[in-house]
C-alpha cells in the first residue's frame, strides 16, 4: 500500500509541474504560427503522457524479457522530471517577485509596474534551465556511460619488495552489469583494460545490482581479462542481495553461491576474508580480500582477523576492500601494516567536475575518499570511480574508470 500512494505522490508531482511549465510554455508559443503553436502544445503533453504511461505500467513489464526496456522508462521519466524542476524554480521565482509587486501595488503611495518584458524574460529562462540537464543528462547517457578512462597513477611503499618494484595492476570496481545496455561498449572497456598488459587485475566488488543473474549475459565478455600473476576479486555490498526481495533466505544463499560460482567461470579468484600470495623471484606480497564491510547503514560483512590471518608476517600487503569508508574506520586505526587499500562504491557519485587536480561531486559530502589516491603515513588508498553506473544510466563529469598504478619502492 505504501508504494502505491508514493506513486501516487510522484505522479501527482510531475503532473503539478506539468501544468505549471505548460502555462510557460503556452505563453511564449503566442507569437508562432497556429500551426506550430498546436504542434509545439502538443508536443508537450504526448511526451508527458507517454512519460507517465511508462512509468504507470513500469511494474507490469517483465523485467526478464524486457530490462531495456523498464531502463528507458525510468531513466526517461528522471530526465524530464529533474528538467522541469529546474524550469520550475525560475518560474516560481518569477511568480514570487509578481505577487511581491502586486502587494506593493496596493499601497496608494507606492507604484511598480510590471515589465511584461521581464516576465517574458524569465518565462524563456526557465525553458532554458529546464532544457540544459535535459540535455546534459541525455549527454551523460549516450557517451559519458561508457567513456572509459584509463588512470594511471604511481604508488610508493618503503616496504615493497626489491623483486616487485615497478609492478603494474589494474584496478576495476562497480561493473553492475545489471544496469549495462550496450555489450560492444562494454566489450570495448575490458580490450581498453587488456591493453594496458598489468600483471595483475584487481576487481572490488558490485558484479550485479541486485541478482546474480544479471550477470549471465556479461559473464564470456569479463571472463577475457587476464594477467600474468592472476585476478582477484572480492564482493561489494550490492552482491549479496540486500536489496531485493527473496522467497527464502535460503533462495538468498543460493544466489549468492550462484554469483562465487561465477567468478571462478570468469577465472577470478575470489577472497571471500582470505588471502593469497604473490611471489616474485623468491619475494612476497599479500593480496588480502575483505568481504564487504561499509560504515553507517551498509552490510559489515568482512572480517579482518580472518582476512589478515597467516599474512601477518609478509612486509607488503595489499587489501581489496570494496567501500572506502572502512579505511578511516578500522584499517587505519587498526592495521597499519597494511600498505595498500583498493576501494570502489562511491562510483564518484556519477556527476562531478574534475579539471587537472581539482575535482568536486556532490558525493564528497558523504565519503571524504570518493575518487582517486589518498595518502597518510605510509599507508595509501585508492578509490576507483567505478566501471559501470546505478540508477542513472549514464555519467556527467565523472567518468568510468580503468585504473592503472604503479608500485614503486621508496
Amino acid at each position: 500500500m505504501s508504494r502505491i500512494y508514493f506513486v501516487v505522490f510522484l505522479v501527482s508531482i510531475y503532473l503539478a509541474l506539468d501544468i505549471y511549465v505548460f502555462v510557460a510554455v503556452k505563453s511564449l508559443s503566442e507569437g508562432l504560427t497556429p500551426i506550430w503553436r498546436r504542434f509545439v502544445l502538443t508536443s508537450y503533453w504526448a511526451v508527458s503522457i507517454v512519460s507517465l504511461t511508462g512509468v504507470l505500467l513500469y511494474r507490469q513489464i517483465d523485467p526478464k524479457l524486457f530490462a531495456d526496456l523498464r531502463l528507458y522508462i525510468t531513466t526517461f521519466f528522471f530526465v524530464l522530471f529533474i528538467g522541469k524542476v529546474f524550469a520550475t524554480v525560475f518560474l516560481l521565482l518569477e511568480d514570487i517577485r509578481r505577487g511581491v509587486t502586486w502587494i506593493v501595488n496596493l499601497f496608494p503611495m507606492v507604484e511598480e509596474k510590471h515589465s511584461t518584458s521581464r516576465s517574458e524574460f524569465m518565462q524563456k529562462s526557465a525553458i532554458i534551465a529546464g532544457a540544459i540537464p535535459v540535455a546534459t543528462m541525455t549527454f551523460g547517457v549516450i557517451s559519458g556511460a561508457h567513456d572509459y578512462r584509463v588512470r594511471n597513477r604511481i604508488v610508493y611503499s618503503p616496504n615493497l619488495p626489491k623483486s616487485f618494484d615497478g609492478i603494474r595492476v589494474a584496478q576495476i570496481s562497480d561493473i553492475h552489469t545489471g544496469s549495462f545496455f550496450n555489450k560492444t561498449a562494454v566489450a570495448g572497456g575490458v580490450d581498453l583494460l587488456n591493453a594496458q598488459k598489468p600483471d595483475a587485475v584487481f576487481f572490488t566488488g558490485d558484479l550485479v545490482n541486485n541478482r546474480s543473474e544479471e550477470a549471465k549475459e556479461y559473464l564470456d565478455i569479463f571472463k577475457k581479462i587476464n594477467a600474468p600473476l592472476g585476478v582477484y576479486s572480492v564482493m561489494g555490498n550490492h552482491d549479496y542481495g540486500d536489496y531485493t526481495n527473496w522467497s527464502s533466505e535460503e533462495a538468498k544463499q543460493k544466489d549468492i553461491q550462484n554469483l562465487h560460482k561465477m567468478h571462478a567461470y570468469m577465472g577470478y579468484d575470489l577472497l571471500l576474508n582470505e588471502n593469497r600470495t604473490l611471489k616474485v623471484d623468491g619475494e612476497e606480497i599479500a593480496i588480502l580480500g575483505c568481504e564487504n564491510w561499509g560504515s553507517g547503514r551498509f552490510s559489515k560483512y568482512g572480517d579482518m582477523k580472518k582476512t589478515i590471518s597467516g599474512a601477518e608476517e609478509i612486509p607488503y600487503k595489499l587489501l581489496l576492500s570494496h567501500d572506502p569508508s572502512h579505511w578511516d574506520a578500522q584499517i587505519r586505526q587498526e592495521y597499519p601494516d597494511i600498505d595498500l587499500m583498493l576501494a570502489g562504491h562511491t562510483h564518484g557519485f556519477q556527476f562531478g567536475i574534475e579539471i587537472g587536480d581539482f575535482r568536486w561531486s556532490p558525493v564528497q559530502y558523504r565519503y571524504k575518499q570518493w575518487a582517486d589516491l589518498y595518502s597518510e603515513g605510509n599507508q595509501s588508498l585508492y578509490v576507483n570511480r567505478g566501471y559501470g553506473f546505478l540508477g542513472y544510466p549514464g555519467r556527467i563529469g565523472i567518468l568510468p574508470e580503468i585504473t592503472i598504478l604503479e608500485l614503486k619502492r621508496s
